[in-house]
């Protein structure tokens, strides 16, 4: 590849530039200026720039008499103009692995270099930094029995590590105002009762609650829940909301009068079926996907991303029939959640949703009817994390470490 250096009078902007850039300009000039021009501009015959405005303005920000510039020679008038574009669309449709990003970040902090180089802005850098994922030291998916007699009390609020869990209901408002604490949803992420009457595997055959309500309950249920949320999802936070495709009408028409409007509806394709009684046997599961108006969306996952998500399933789900894999629900939270931001889901479960906001570096909060569960969820998440997801339980301004709230509930039943 030819490179010449040229007077930065000689190239011509391109007038009909598609690509708005001037909020750039700032940081390429920082980059220039710290690296040097590691990359040419792009123009064509006519001396009209094809790649690079950016770099150009940073270049003239900078006061640069010359540049590096490329020739694209040979290409015709249509090639050079979908070049432009392709250039630009292309850089899109790749996503950042947050994990990835945070590690090479503090190696760059701890050398003390300037972050502020890498074109972060600084409130980026500080949820990227604030609070590593913990590395899991067990299997994520699995998860462990119900117990027989649970530790856990409704109205329990639990803080596990960076996230919260709260023993209470999803319909009530006030419990969901409890655990965000003030602070809105970056993105709703739930998996609610999907009123099929299902009852696990488990030893003492646990239903899940709210699994059995009639047709005009079951959608009022889920407004109620849905309407709670919404009210403090953020404008532009994103939703994810799953169901069984039976229920789906209920689904689409709760979710409408909550306020949250549906753009999509995406597939979960299993790898292997479900046997049941129907004659064709289900795969998938849907998902409702969507945003909150009022703000643009918040969309990290690139342009290469498709309505059908093929994961494979938890290998043992008995506990919590519908649940789905890690993975899944983490690559959501990259697509739709900022770093360090904050994962609604009242409808908590086995806790899903928990572990992986903590592999994505986000902050969950969970609400969790059934006292059951919500052992189930301080126990999956220290199988999978250990001491490094410490859980306390939250008692007006005093924390209680796990181990001191079983010892004090234990000694209260044995004296009853």
């Amino acid at each position: 590849m030819d490179v010449e250096m040229w007077p930065v009078g000689r190239l011509k902007p391109y007038p009909q530039n598609p690509r708005h850039n001037d909020a750039g300009v700032d940081a390429v000039a920082a980059s220039l200026k710290e690296f040097g021009f590691r990359q040419p501009i792009v123009v064509d015959e006519d001396d009209v720039v094809v790649v690079g405005h950016t770099r150009l303005k940073g270049a003239l920000k900078l006061g640069l008499a010359e540049v590096p510039v490329h020739v694209a020679r040979g290409l015709t008038p249509e090639q050079v103009r979908a070049y432009r574009i392709a250039d630009n669309q292309t850089a899109t449709l790749s996503a950042w692995d947050d994990g990835l990003l945070a590690q090479e970040l503090a190696v760059l902090q701890a050398a003390d270099f300037d972050l502020g180089l890498t074109g972060f802005a600084e409130d980026d850098l500080l949820a990227l930094l604030a609070d590593p994922p913990a590395a899991a030291t067990g299997d994520p998916d699995d998860v462990p029995e119900p117990p027989a007699v649970p530790v856990t009390r409704p109205g329990d609020l639990w803080a596990v590590g960076r996230h919260r869990l709260l023993c209470g209901d999803a319909t009530k408002p006030a419990d969901v105002a409890r655990v965000l604490g003030g602070e809105p949803a970056d993105v709703l992420l739930t998996d609610p009762p999907y009123n099929v009457a299902y009852e696990g595997g488990t030893a003492d055959r646990l239903t899940i609650a709210n699994d059995d309500l009639s047709d005009d309950d079951f959608q009022q249920f889920l407004v109620s829940a849905l309407s709670a949320a919404r009210s403090h999802l953020r404008p532009g936070g994103g939703f994810y909301v799953w169901h069984a495709d039976t229920y789906g009408l209920s689904v689409r028409r709760a979710a409408a009068e909550a306020g949250l409007r549906v753009r999509q509806c995406l597939v979960w394709v299993k790898p292997s079926l479900v046997l049941g009684r129907q004659d064709y046997q289900w795969r998938h599961e849907p998902c409702l996907y969507g945003w909150a108006d009022g703000a643009p969306h918040t969309w990290l996952g690139g342009r290469a991303q498709t309505t059908v998500l093929e994961f494979d399933k938890p290998a043992r789900n008995a506990e919590h029939p519908t649940m789905k894999p890690v993975a899944l629900f983490g690559a959501l939270l990259a697509n739709s959640c900022p770093a360090g931001g904050v994962v609604l889901d009242p409808f908590g479960g086995s806790g899903t949703t928990l572990v992986a906001a903590e592999q994505a570096g986000r902050a969950a909060r969970l609400i969790e009817v059934d006292p059951r569960y919500g052992d189930v969820v301080l126990a999956r998440a220290a199988a999978t994390f250990g001491d490094a997801v410490p859980v306390r339980l939250l008692e007006g301004d005093a924390e209680v470490a796990y181990a001191d709230v079983v010892a004090r509930r234990r000694a209260d039943a044995a004296a009853a």
